[in-house]
């Protein structure tokens, strides 16, 4: 007997990709006009960062505000945030304004990233929480492709009208407020943890993947994985904000034929993120995990190497995979990490996505200033030395204590691990009593 998926799982992946199909609009316009209003390189950089930037600063006390307050009453406020956004952006015509706008999608980020992750958890299952997040996350790849490429057709089609497109996007991002609002329920911890009870008896199951997360004293380690976030964020997303830059004007491609990168890639997601989601948890996370670091380093290889249509679209495709390979695994061990406390589960997850999102802030300034002072291959060579770095520190925060080099660990028993509550920062009194 299979376990019947939940609605409000199936709401919330719908959510991810009528969301990403205006966002994904936007994605590849700001940046293009960013610089057709004199932006250098650098302040592009900053500008695709901003967003991440307020968030990293907002995420944990909001995250505290959806545990309090409700994680479908927050995810409705964000996404109703993030539709304002898209509107504004129809009518800002100076540097500044582009700047306030996208922090105030940092903010509409915030409310929404720690709500969505933990209904997710919820509704996901214990056993097969990746595969949860890997459909999520393969809804908004796929959408974010697709609407990425019919943004650089629009773009060249009406001679780079930068309104209208932003416009667009507005109209899309209305149509997930409505899916939420009707279809996406919250659930007690008691429920949660019967359902999990159930999915984890029933016949025809998933066998359940090993765990990732070393315990000490039934107590994991959140800030070693706020660490982990930030340094994988930064590989996965250096090249994000500058995409459309490097293959139109590194490259010399034309926005229609950047456009179309994005939709080629988009087949590679359909299949591989659903099969990373299962490999994460019915084989190995670990495995998972290092996809990403050798799909970044190749594309980084071949963005200096081949700065053609081709090499381009399969560098980009590359990236894609590694992404489609990150997000299951990630969103699955956010998931492990939280439930060790479920009453504050969005606000260890805001943690975990902190570390993430400074990752995301970093990156692209950082990506913006070695190009525009040492060129493309300065900058690929640093990504490539950053996916190393990425998977040593992988490797060392993943063994548990007492884990030999072949992996071998003393077996704990699971219910007195979840004795002991997850012990978070407390933002209220400044003290810090994690590791």
């Amino acid at each position: 007997m299979k376990r019947r998926v939940s609605s409000s799982l199936i709401a919330i992946v719908a959510e991810g990709l009528f969301s990403r199909l205006s966002f994904g609009l936007i994605s590849f316009s700001l940046p293009l006009y960013a610089r057709h209003l004199g932006l250098s390189l650098t302040e592009v950089g900053i500008l695709a960062a901003m967003n991440s930037a307020v968030a990293v600063a907002l995420k944990p006390l909001l995250g505290w505000a959806a545990d309090r307050f409700g994680l479908k009453r927050t995810y409705l406020a964000a996404i109703s945030l993030r539709s304002l956004v898209s509107l504004l952006l129809g009518f800002a015509t100076l540097p500044w304004e582009l700047f306030a706008i996208r922090s105030a999608h940092g903010l509409s980020m915030s409310l929404r990233d720690p709500s969505a992750n933990a209904l997710i958890a919820e509704h996901g299952g214990e056993k097969s929480v990746a595969s949860a997040f890997a459909w999520y996350q393969t809804a908004r790849a796929v959408a974010g492709s697709v609407s990425k490429a019919l943004a650089g057709i629009i773009l060249t089609v009406t001679a780079a009208n930068y309104s209208l497109v932003f416009l667009l996007a507005f109209g899309l991002s209305v149509l997930p407020m409505l899916i939420v609002s009707k279809y996406v329920k919250e659930r007690s911890d008691a429920q949660g943890k019967e359902s999990e009870e159930s999915s984890s008896t029933a016949p025809g199951g998933s066998h359940e993947a090993k765990p990732l997360v070393p315990v000490t004293h039934g107590r994991p380690k959140v800030l070693r994985y706020v660490g982990l976030g930030f340094l994988i964020a930064s590989t996965a997303e250096m090249l994000s904000g500058l995409f459309p830059v490097l293959a139109t004007e590194y490259a010399g491609l034309s926005n229609a034929q950047a456009g179309v990168i994005y939709a080629v890639s988009t087949l590679a997601l359909v299949f591989s993120g659903p099969l990373f989601g299962w490999v994460s948890d019915n084989i190995s996370r670990k495995l998972v995990l290092a996809v990403r670091a050798l799909a970044n380093t190749f594309s980084s290889v071949l963005y200096v190497i081949t700065p053609t249509f081709g090499g381009v679209a399969v560098a980009k495709t590359s990236d894609d995979i590694g992404k489609a390979a990150f997000r299951p695994a990630w969103g699955a061990l956010m998931a492990e990490v939280s439930s060790f406390d479920k009453r504050n589960r969005a606000r260890t997850m805001s943690w975990m996505s902190m570390g993430e999102d400074a990752g995301g802030v970093l990156a692209p300034i950082l990506a913006g200033f070695l190009w525009g002072t040492w060129g493309i291959t300065a900058l690929m060579g640093v990504r490539v030395l950053l996916a190393i770095a990425t998977e040593i520190y992988a490797f060392l925060v993943a063994r548990p204590p007492g884990e030999n080099v072949l992996g071998v660990r003393l077996q704990m028993r699971k219910e007195e691990v979840r004795e002991d509550r997850l012990v978070l920062p407390n933002t209220a009194s400044g003290e810090d009593v994690c590791d």
